[in-house]
């Protein structure tokens, strides 16, 4: 090992600044040895509104950067960060030097053997500090797809305890022989408690945005965090609504077991969602086996076009499943107008909703479907945006609530613009009774 002599501060030099502590662009072989200074300059750093700005890749980088400027031969930077999310266990992000920094996002069930018997899994179980060398039998960490084929010969991996949750996880390994030398290993765990701190920052923030979206939608959650969040804040939009329901759900839900319709729903559920995602709906409220969605826009004839494409893209999915004990098959209501959109409820118990008389109509238009057997019908303010009247009137209905009758048309079969969705479609309502 080279031996470096350590720089001293007489009472007549300056006080260093943190960029000079921290000098990214000449490694500590050309400095001296590691200060106890550049190692709190480093832990500064890590609480710094620069370092608070960064995302999860940027933090990784600069945090790279800055210890193989001190000195330290790390040759793999990665944070493992656990996560609550239904379909995402968490996420590694990791960096080497001269590389970009490598994202990828673990779902669960991906869990492999070995994964179960690495290093890795070993700290975040026991929460202890672990090192690992290359050609243990028992730990099969070189073949973890975040340090397989890169030469690594040890791997530090240190705990990132949060105050409650899962553990998450920082390794650090290196190319040297002999591995990391112990008071570089002590630089590692001096600078735990601030990286943790930031790395549970990013995680909480991470599992707010992400909770808020899957539970009330990127719009709602938008608001929320805007603090919109005061009982009676309401705001006026007008937008194209949507409302899918399930048919014979109450016979379905009597004669087969909880567990069962409980997945055809989600089966249900997983059809109807992604089709109005795509079209740049939003789910506003699952009320049993319904969705209420909404189309927003500055645009009408965009926002109604988008509602009628999903509608078609849920019709033509549920036509693709079949099950032995159930048929899955929806009505949906389309309807394009004006809804009051936010705070309800009582004292702490709030919910956001939208209400109002277009909500009220696109409820009661979706009962005709159920009552007739259509499986899509729109309102007229619906069908008159579209940009290539894809529709047919069907008729005026009285409608409860409403004092005049309410025309509703249904889609047109021979639109030019139905393409192999609109096919798709047409063999669904072939057989239905218009009248």
């Amino acid at each position: 090992m080279t031996t470096v002599k350590t720089r001293q501060a007489t009472s007549s030099q300056a006080v260093p600044s943190l960029s000079d502590l921290l000098d990214i662009e000449h490694p500590v072989s050309e400095r001296g040895a590691i200060s106890p200074a550049a190692i709190l300059a480093l832990i500064e750093w890590l609480s710094s509104d620069e370092a608070h700005a960064l995302d999860e890749a940027g933090l990784t980088f600069g945090l790279g950067r800055r210890l193989r400027s001190l000195g330290l031969p790390v040759d793999r930077l990665s944070l493992h960060l656990m996560t609550l999310h239904p379909e995402i266990m968490g996420r590694s992000v990791a960096w080497s030097p001269n590389e970009p920094v490598q994202i990828r996002d673990r779902e669960h069930g991906a869990i492999t053997q070995i994964f179960l018997h690495s290093a890795l899994w070993k700290a975040m179980n026991t929460r202890d500090i672990v090192i690992a060398g290359r050609g243990d039998d028992h730990d099969q960490w070189e073949q973890l797809d975040t340090f397989a084929g890169r030469g690594l010969v040890e791997l530090m991996i240190v705990p990132l305890c949060n105050a409650d949750g899962p553990v998450s996880a920082a390794s650090f390994a290196t190319k040297r022989p002999g591995g990391f030398t112990s008071p570089e290993r002590q630089v590692i765990e001096r600078i735990m408690p601030s990286l943790r701190n930031a790395c549970e920052l990013r995680t909480l923030r991470q599992v707010e945005l992400s909770l808020l979206d899957i539970y009330i939608g990127p719009m709602t959650a938008q608001r929320i965090l805007a603090g919109h969040i005061r009982k009676g804040e309401i705001e006026t939009m007008e937008a194209a609504l949507m409302l899918c329901d399930l048919r014979g759900f109450t016979e379905l839900s009597n004669r087969l077991p909880g567990e069962r319709v409980m997945e055809l729903l989600n089966v249900y559920f997983d059809a109807v969602v992604p089709a109005i995602a795509r079209e740049g709906g939003e789910v506003l409220k699952f009320m049993g086996d319904a969705v209420l969605a909404v189309f927003p826009g500055y645009d009408a004839t965009r926002s109604s076009d988008a509602a009628l494409a999903a509608a078609k893209a849920i019709l033509a999915r549920l036509e693709t499943l079949s099950f032995p004990d159930a048929r899955l098959q929806a009505g949906i209501a389309l309807h394009y107008g004006e809804v009051s959109y936010g705070n309800i409820g009582s004292g702490r118990r709030l919910d956001f909703t939208v209400i109002g008389p277009d909500v009220n109509l696109v409820s009661r238009i979706q009962g005709v479907c159920s009552d007739s057997g259509q499986p899509l019908l729109m309102s007229q303010d619906f069908a008159k945006k579209l940009s290539d009247q894809q529709s047919i009137s069907i008729g005026s209905r009285a409608l409860k609530g409403f004092e005049e009758e309410i025309e509703l048309f249904a889609p047109d079969l021979i639109s030019p613009a139905k393409g192999e969705i609109g096919s798709a479609f047409a063999a669904i309502i072939t057989n239905t009774d218009l009248s």
